[in-house]
């Protein structure tokens, strides 16, 4: 039962596994990466939950297949202000005589550059676990792990950051398909990452009706991903950027991941035209 392996664990993992040294195409701009990034999206106390589903191939039906959350809280790490962010993600009891998971990461993120200074990975799939701690040295640009240490790029996300730094860009300053680059340092690795802006539309969830600004992360092909643009992602058209939505195909079917719950928001939910 692969089929659910990487679909229960929260969106982020899946919106930033890309391919190495991307180019950009001619017809298309792409923003200058930066180390700094102005936080105007989340806050301390800040808790968002998902849902994730399942469709399968040939019809239509939705199954209820996980679960995740994100949540923010504020602490100190070696004397600095950090935004300690926890996402998890699990199967539902009612799959987990199928395939039992439970995800958890974590990034630290430095209040003043939005940079991580620490992330960890904690992973117990179908009976696979795998524990990663990874400490960044920003003044010698580098990424102590439990397997050694690696050189990293100045500006660099861990998967956690990454979608966090992603709220945060402003989308009015955008044209229709440019890209917005971001380094990623996973799993002893470096993927010249990136998101194209698509555009705005008006969305319906079971949660409700929203205004949504639409985006795609490029995905690496793997066992349940097909790789390339194909995933889509719409988040909040207000200051939060909270992602309402993400789908994908996946090898065997459809995934979709749905923001069910939220609370502690930094901002008022303006996007939100009617709630269901």
């Amino acid at each position: 039962m692969k089929t659910f392996k990487l679909v229960i664990i929260p969106f982020v993992f899946l919106m930033i596994s890309g391919k190495k040294d991307i180019s950009f195409n001619n017809n298309q701009s792409a923003a200058t990466a930066s180390c700094y990034i102005e936080n105007t999206s989340f806050q301390p106390g800040e808790k968002v939950g998902f849902t994730v589903f399942y469709t399968v191939p040939g019809n239509f039906l939705n199954l209820s297949a996980g679960a995740g959350s994100f949540t923010t809280t504020l602490e100190k790490l070696n004397g600095r202000s950090v935004y300690h962010i926890v996402g998890e993600g699990r199967t539902l009891p009612s799959y987990e005589w199928a395939y039992k998971a439970k995800d958890v990461y974590e990034t630290y993120m430095d209040v003043e550059t939005m940079q991580p200074l620490k992330f960890v990975r904690n992973v117990n799939e179908g009976g696979y676990k795998k524990y990663e701690n990874v400490n960044f040295n920003k003044s010698a640009n580098t990424a102590i792990t439990n397997e050694g240490v690696y050189k990293v790029p100045t500006c660099v996300h861990d998967v956690m950051s990454a979608v966090f730094y992603a709220r945060n860009i402003d989308f009015n300053k955008l044209r229709i398909n440019d890209r917005v680059p971001i380094n990623l340092f996973l799993d002893n690795e470096i993927f010249q990452m990136y998101v194209r802006y698509v555009g705005k539309e008006t969305i319906s969830t079971k949660y409700g009706k929203f205004k949504t600004i639409v985006f795609k992360p490029l995905t690496i092909k793997g066992t349940i991903f097909e790789g390339g643009e194909k995933m889509t992602v719409w988040v909040t058209d207000d200051n939060n950027r909270m992602p309402v939505r993400i789908e994908s195909p996946i090898i065997v079917g459809k995934v979709r991941i749905d923001m069910t719950s939220f609370k502690g928001l930094k901002s008022p939910m303006s996007a939100l035209i009617k709630k269901y």
